[in-house]
């Protein structure tokens, strides 16, 4: 049976204009056959490293030799480069502003393209919607078998960040930040069980995680209804990454904190 190829789409684009369905429209003109699948569209306006997360948690969940485009782009007309990053089972399309660094952090081996063969674009090329004009024509050529050296040359100097890694303070406390509030207000910080083996053991002992100005965390749930009402704890998410949170209530607004907040896990 033939492949079905898959393209996803990961944006900040919202779904209220006409940017998804314009995408759609020209990766259908060219691979017919595509399933499309969103991944997301509500990633932060501008916000790069949301983007980053947000792709870096769902694209190894999908078949080998998918496409994913994935357009955080804030600096679209400028001399930012379009650029493929093919790994071992996946292939991205992508602005080369970052928003592909998780990526470059998890696969082994890697390679990225800067994309100039012009005569796969749509003409004339707008100089803000390149998702439309670039990206999507790119994806839809890539998901019909054309191998990506046919799009332009390697390169070894594409843009990467780290992400923010938490640090010990001193014996007892650890700090990091949270990384993104997901839509039921879990604060998802960038601290793992590496990072904090002590909290997420049989038998933690006594601990008090603090964000924000209103209250404290100090318990650790195996589950969002294992809290109390009211309660704010710790918990174990399925990004692997500890968050706050509380049973049917927003910790966000509990905890009175958000992105970019400092998380101090005490231990004792």
């Amino acid at each position: 049976m033939a492949r079905i190829p898959i393209i996803t789409l990961t944006t900040d684009f919202g779904v209220n204009d006409h940017f998804i369905g314009a995408m759609k429209g020209v990766i259908l003109g060219i691979a017919p056959e595509a399933q499309i699948v969103d991944i997301s569209h509500a990633v932060q306006p501008f916000d790069i490293l949301d983007g980053a997360l947000t792709i870096s948690q769902a694209y190894s969940y999908f078949p080998s030799e998918t496409v994913h485009m994935v357009i955080v782009d804030p600096g679209v007309g400028t001399a930012r480069r379009p650029v493929i990053l093919t790994a071992d089972r996946h292939r991205f399309v992508a602005p080369d502003n970052g928003v592909l660094s998780l990526i470059y952090d998890r696969e082994e081996r890697i390679s990225v393209r800067h994309i100039t063969a012009e005569h796969y674009f749509l003409q004339p090329v707008s100089q803000t919607f390149h998702g439309r004009d670039i990206f999507s024509p790119v994806a839809a050529q890539l998901s019909k078998g054309l191998d990506a050296d046919k799009f332009g040359e390697e390169v070894s100097d594409y843009v990467r960040f780290a992400a923010p890694r938490p640090k010990p303070v001193d014996e007892r406390t650890l700090r990091g930040v949270v990384l993104k509030v997901d839509r039921f207000g879990n604060l998802i910080t960038n601290i793992t069980p590496q990072d904090a083996p002590q909290l997420f053991g049989a038998a933690p002992g006594a601990f008090k995680i603090a964000i924000g100005t209103k209250e404290q965390a100090t318990r650790i749930c195996s589950n969002y209804a294992d809290g109390a009402p009211g309660e704010v704890f710790g918990i174990l998410g399925s990004m692997g990454f500890l968050e706050i949170a509380a049973n049917r209530g927003s910790a966000f607004q509990l905890m009175g904190a958000g992105k970019g907040s400092e998380v101090n896990v005490v231990m004792g």
